[in-house]
């Protein structure tokens, strides 16, 4: 029976870590969090607080991937620990707008920075619908050529990460002068303003979690997979921390705080209009990258779905030349270039910010489920547990709860589209056992 091809080593999985985290939202977010605390201690804390809970994150993924290196990872987790219906919910939420609706937004950033660039007269969404058209043709045509694809992306990422910090360090004279720890006293109206400063920080670490929907397709899942996580997420906490630094001490807090696109403005302190012209070249190939990423992981959650019997049969058939899902494949391509052309990605964005959080509590939580299952177990175990996993559980519920506090229409939508879901499964599930 045709089954999916383990070509994935150790190598290929750090490079989905990391591609899954590395998008634009570094070369932009820092302004963000500095608009809400005022100095470097406290911006750089904010990242260094994120890194924290990306890396609590990436010790129970790893240890889950131990335990269950199944195709689908996340959705794997989710229905061994509860509930198929609980798995199914996440998958269905993850094809038509987490996944998908973040794709459609990212193929639209990587339009916006190709046309700056090549200056065409063409319509965004006309490029952003080809860039997910051509990735979603290459990830058709086998897991080792999109992970070649992606892993080469993620390489010139670095590059473009590496190039913004060491310009920002040797061309520019530093902007920063001796300012206070803390821009208030120690207070809740402190506290606020720091947890306002964590969210973009947060959604900028997202993405850790989709390398484990190619477990099937590694080599050695139980061994690279974990190693993959830590690796990956320990060099994208570097990588970040040295992106703020760079701008803090190139543009100073106030500055910063005040420069909506930062990485272009250090760039062209240090480099002139060429050294912007680089950085929108960077920045345009992180978030192909990004989409790389996501066309290459994602599929696998509905392929698994599909073998559960939960959704359409033809989903987890795999070409018999390549051994891929390429109708999984293709079935998220073309939700993805629907929501680009709509024009509605970013509104359904906020719908499912709060949604994307509660998987990660709750991925924490089957962790915790599990361990009780199952108190013996091979290989990785998750550092600090139950301590970290516990930080991660709560970390994940605070965005969930700070983000119904703060936009509870969109909240509510978003929960409305997740609980669609439940009478899907039990349609899909009476239909499998007919």
């Amino acid at each position: 029976m045709l089954s999916l091809l383990r070509r994935l080593g150790l190598f290929d999985a750090v490079m989905l870590v990391m591609g899954g985290i590395v998008g634009s939202g570094i070369f932009i977010n820092p302004y963000v969090v500095a608009q809400q605390v005022h100095t470097p201690f406290l911006i750089l804390g904010a990242w260094a607080a994120g890194g924290a809970v990306a890396l609590a994150g990436a010790f129970v993924y790893a240890e889950l991937a131990a335990r269950r290196p199944q195709v689908g990872g996340q959705y794997a987790y989710l229905r061994e620990a509860f509930h198929p219906s609980v798995a199914f919910v996440y998958g269905w939420v993850l094809l038509l707008v987490t996944q998908t609706g973040g794709m459609a937004a990212v193929s639209v950033t990587f339009s916006r920075y190709f046309l700056e660039i090549t200056h065409w007269a063409i319509p965004e969404g006309v490029i952003a619908a080809a860039a997910l058209v051509l990735l979603t043709i290459v990830n058709c045509l086998g897991v080792r050529a999109g992970s070649t694809v992606q892993s080469s992306l993620m390489v010139l990422k670095i590059v473009a990460i590496a190039a913004l910090v060491f310009a920002g360090f040797l061309f520019i004279k530093p902007a920063i002068q001796p300012e206070a720890l803390l821009d208030r006293p120690v207070s809740l109206n402190l506290l606020t303003a720091f947890g306002a400063a964590m969210t973009p920080v947060l959604f900028a670490y997202g993405g850790w979690q989709t390398s484990s929907f190619v477990a099937g397709e590694m080599k050695n899942p139980s061994r690279d997979l974990p190693r993959a996580l830590l690796i990956g997420v320990v060099a994208v906490i570097v990588l970040y921390m040295s992106v703020t630094f760079v701008c803090l001490r190139a543009l100073g807090s106030e500055q910063l705080a005040a420069t909506k696109t930062p990485a272009s403005a250090v760039m062209r302190a240090a480099l002139g209009d060429r050294g912007a012209t680089f950085i929108a070249l960077g920045i345009a190939i992180s978030t192909l990258g990004f989409l790389s990423q996501g066309m290459l992981t994602a599929p696998r959650v509905y392929f698994a779905m599909a073998q559960d019997g939960l959704f359409f049969r033809s989903v987890a058939w795999l070409d018999p030349r390549t051994a891929a899902p390429v109708v999984a494949i293709a079935l998220q391509g073309v939700v993805a270039v629907i929501i680009a052309l709509s024009g509605r990605y970013e509104q359904i964005l906020n719908y499912v910010i709060s949604v994307d959080f509660i998987s990660f509590g709750m991925t924490g939580v089957a962790l915790l489920v599990l361990r009780h299952r199952e108190p013996a177990s091979i290989g990785f175990r998750a550092l600090g547990h139950p301590f970290t996993t516990l930080f991660f559980i709560a970390a994940s519920f605070a965005v969930v709860i700070s983000t119904v506090a703060k936009y509870p229409a969109n909240s509510a939508i978003g929960l409305a589209i997740l609980l669609t879901g439940v009478p899907v499964y039990f349609l899909w599930s009476r239909k499998a056992s007919a």
